[in-house]
């Protein structure tokens, strides 16, 4: 590369400046730089793939034309990312490495020089989704009654075709560790993106977390924001890792453009909307304001059909597989916990056969399952609950228990109910606070402390109490 190309490109930004305007060009081409310049074609770099992906779709003809007016000669741009850059600057880019937008449409250049079409998982990838499994699908998802409903919504998702009325936005799918959220988001995103009606583009809150990061370093979070505005379906997994005020603003501003726009919005937590503590009270009013669907635990029925499902697709590649029915009965009432331990349970036998040739029996999954085994779980007690299960004891409603009402007859159990939720619960004493009328925190504090210096001299209340727990514990 020449001085002589710096200067016309110095040239041409200029004219995209006077062009597009000052805040256009600060947005998308203030951080471009120009790499190479052989045989008509220019090779000019950008720090983020959002950002070659916004440029390729709404400025390669402009781009394209405002070279062409400092040079007839140039017919081609071929825009790539910086960090790939950086490998092979001296290098001319083998054939396939560099996407090439001609006249605006966005093509592979292929040995032949013919140009084929981004494929769909390109497109997902180059606005910077996070890895797809290819084993995550609608076909491998094995359906019960815990879990039908989020099922049937993520399916209405995933078929629904552009234009097509939203019938609920956002969905909100929340669930235990191994129980199937992220399958139904990778399945929701296959599929839209196989269908082509839609693009669809998956996220975990990670990812979500270093784009926007990211963005901001390199001076391009309009390019990252208008990126993800401009996507037909936003799946956004693991809610719950999303930290940080600004980042979390900036999902709030996302969500609320979308949905105003009647895109959808997929998420999923491990937790309901309004457990999520460290968001704004205002993204947890948007999230419930769609469907929220809880996927329950895995029965003994469905846990038997998935292992089925497991067993086949293992045969797929290791012919000889065979798990006979009577250990698949055992696994199924054993290992109760999640659809990851299952499938731990079966690598373990399918290394047991495999490695030592002997058959399965009942007694290698009894070998083989014994570190998969886990205590029985106490119930998860509901803040809900523990307001129900106290008004019931104490002859009071639960709107007593809410209200500012001082008499004491109220006010005792207000401050147990607050001890139980403190106890029993992983809530804080700011959340607390808020589901109890909203109260503040140094209010929930107080109440906690008043009960546990009452039990220790107190044996009457210390029975009731642990009344109370027993009946939350066993029958929420």
């Amino acid at each position: 590369m020449t001085k002589t190309d710096q200067e016309r490109w110095l040239r041409v930004k200029d004219r995209l400046r006077a062009e597009l305007g000052e805040d256009v060009f600060s947005s998308w081409f203030a951080s471009m730089e120009i790499e190479a310049c052989e045989a008509g074609a220019i090779r000019q770099s950008v720090p983020t793939r959002f950002l070659k992906s916004w440029v390729q779709s709404h400025y390669a003809e402009r781009l394209l034309a405002c070279w062409q007016s400092e040079d007839k000669d140039v017919i081609r741009i071929e825009l790539v990312v910086r960090s790939a850059v950086l490998k092979t600057a001296t290098t001319k880019p083998k054939n396939g490495e560099a996407e090439v937008f001609n006249g605006g449409a966005i093509r592979h250049n292929g040995g032949d020089g013919r140009g084929i079409p981004l494929g769909d998982a390109g497109a997902h990838d180059a606005l910077g989704g996070s890895p797809l499994d290819p084993r995550l699908t609608f076909d491998n998802f094995v359906v019960g009654r815990s879990n039908t409903l989020a099922h049937a919504a993520a399916r209405q998702v995933a078929t629904a075709k552009r234009g097509d009325p939203v019938m609920f936005n956002p969905l909100y799918i929340h669930a235990g560790v191994g129980l199937g959220k992220t399958h139904l988001l990778q399945a929701i995103t296959w599929t839209g993106n196989g269908i082509g009606e839609r693009k669809v583009l998956y996220l975990t809150a990670e990812k979500f977390m270093y784009g926007f990061v990211s963005a901001l370093r390199s001076q391009t979070a309009l390019a990252f924001k208008e990126a993800l505005r401009g996507i037909g379906v936003l799946v956004i997994d693991d809610l719950q890792f999303l930290q940080g005020k600004s980042t979390q603003a900036e999902f709030c501003h996302t969500l609320n453009a979308l949905i105003d726009a009647g895109r959808q919005v997929v998420i999923a937590s491990d937790r309901p909307p309004s457990d999520l503590e460290s968001l704004d009270d205002r993204v947890r009013s948007r999230l419930a304001g769609g469907l929220v669907v809880e996927v329950g635990s895995l029965g003994e029925e469905l846990r038997l059909e998935i292992l089925k499902a497991r067993v086949s697709a293992a045969r797929a590649h290791h012919p000889g597989f065979d798990v006979p029915l009577p250990v698949l009965n055992y696994i199924a009432k054993a290992v109760t916990h999640n659809g990851r331990d299952l499938e731990g349970a079966l690598n373990q036998l399918l290394a047991q056969n495999k490695l030592t040739g002997h058959p399965i029996t009942l007694e290698m999954a009894e070998r083989a399952v014994r570190d998969l085994v886990r205590p029985m779980e106490p119930k998860r007690v509901k803040i809900e609950d523990i307001q129900r299960v106290v008004a019931r004891q104490y002859n009071v409603s639960r709107s007593d228990l809410l209200s500012s009402r001082r008499t004491a007859n109220v006010v005792r159990p207000r401050q147990v109910a607050m001890y139980l939720a403190k106890t029993l619960t992983l809530r804080s004493l700011p959340e607390i606070g808020r589901r109890f009328g909203g109260r503040d925190h140094t209010t929930v504090l107080h109440a906690v402390r008043k009960i546990e210096n009452l039990v220790g001299n107190d044996m009457a209340l210390a029975e009731e109490i642990e009344i109370l727990k027993r009946q939350l514990q066993d029958n929420p």
